[in-house]
């Protein structure tokens, strides 16, 4: 797919696995070319880009900094650690470029709010990188749970993500240790189940939180694995449940039940393949007489794309930002906003495992 005229110019700050696969979605967006890769020294991003095949022409600095004050940088990307993202995403902010945030977006909710803070006061998109929301199937999704004659009103829901890791993992890796990503699973994984259930429920909060009484923590207090519980009351009334962890092996699931129907799909967060992806779907399933066996098998409902689901979220991000800066336009509050829900909630999952699982009302 060719290149617009004018395509927005990232910026990377910081050299972490998920920045390869971000920056071949940069190069593989339309309306989008990566400019510059900053590293904390030359000599890293200068492997960086040799490691994964940049153009001569993408700009290599041997600090953050440089690539925030090169007026030429449209917007960045940050895959730093999330301790970092407050300093660096709020800097960002401030010299005007757009911020596509890595997740978890902070450490806790005040942290979050001064970031899209300055993102507001600057006029400057914000969103995080939480892939899965831009792939076609999502939005297909969306459009059978709306449908109440086939999906009927939803009443729970249930999603885990998951992966066992190595004993070199839970010594070196950033993810468990306190002073880099302190919310461990909960923040990694965790996020998506999280943010999927919320999805699902298009954004209404749920009245209570409760962690359940199963967490896992390393000896620096990091979480590794755990569970939670949401409620919604009234007449809206429906559940939820979720699993994240460290501990267990590959899980991507989310299972949706309405009145009338349900989806299931186990994949949610990364795809089997990249260019097409499905769910299963079911609507009006009963029991055989005798009860053995079902009168409905759930129907496979497959969504085909033409780009990976990151190069969709980069170019989606990108449409946004030449709004921005070609037609006067204001940023987009959809984004920060979900992002500020799956904080807020995430926030109360970490206070109900600190306060020994208690229910927390939101």
């Amino acid at each position: 797919m060719s290149k617009s005229n004018n395509p927005i110019r990232f910026g990377i700050i910081g050299c972490a696995v998920i920045a390869r696969k971000v920056s071949r979605a940069i190069n593989l967006a339309p309306n989008a070319t990566l400019y510059a890769i900053g590293s904390r020294s030359i000599e890293k991003a200068k492997k960086f880009a040799a490691d994964n095949g940049f153009c001569e022409t993408v700009k290599m600095y041997g600090s953050y900094n440089e690539v925030l004050d090169d007026p030429c940088v449209d917007a960045v990307y940050v895959p730093l650690p999330t301790s970092l993202h407050v300093q660096w995403a709020v800097m960002a902010a401030e010299k005007k470029k757009h911020v596509l945030l890595e997740k978890p977006t902070a450490l806790n909710l005040a942290d979050l709010e001064h970031i899209l803070k300055a993102c507001d006061s600057n006029g400057v998109q914000f969103m995080d990188g939480t892939m899965w929301l831009h792939h076609p199937r999502t939005a297909k999704m969306r459009e059978m749970l709306s449908d109440a004659q086939l999906f009927g009103q939803l009443k729970s829901m249930y999603s885990s993500s998951t992966f066992s890791e190595t004993l070199e993992f839970f010594e070196n890796n950033i993810r468990v240790k306190p002073d880099l990503d302190a919310l461990g699973a909960l923040g990694d994984t965790g996020w998506y189940c999280i943010g999927a259930i919320l999805w699902a429920a298009n954004y209404k909060l749920p009245n209570t939180v409760m962690a359940l009484p199963a967490a896992n923590l390393n000896a620096a207090g990091v979480i590794l694995a755990c569970g939670c519980s949401f409620h919604w009351a009234g007449e809206d009334s429906k559940v939820a449940t979720f699993h994240c962890s460290f501990l267990s092996h590959e899980s991507m699931d989310l299972a949706l039940y309405g009145s009338n129907g349900s989806l299931h799909l186990k994949d949610f967060i990364i795809p089997y393949q990249e260019s097409s992806a499905s769910f299963d779907f079911v609507s009006g399933a009963k029991f055989k007489e005798l009860h053995i066996g079902w009168n409905l098998k759930p129907t496979k409902v497959q969504v085909f794309l033409e780009l990976p689901q990151e190069t969709l979220m980069v170019q989606e991000f990108a449409r946004l930002v030449n709004i921005i800066k070609n037609s006067a336009g204001h940023p987009d509050s959809k984004w920060p906003e979900i992002s500020r829900k799956t904080q807020l909630v995430m926030d109360a999952v970490k206070k109900s495992i600190e306060l020994g699982f208690k229910p927390i009302d939101l």
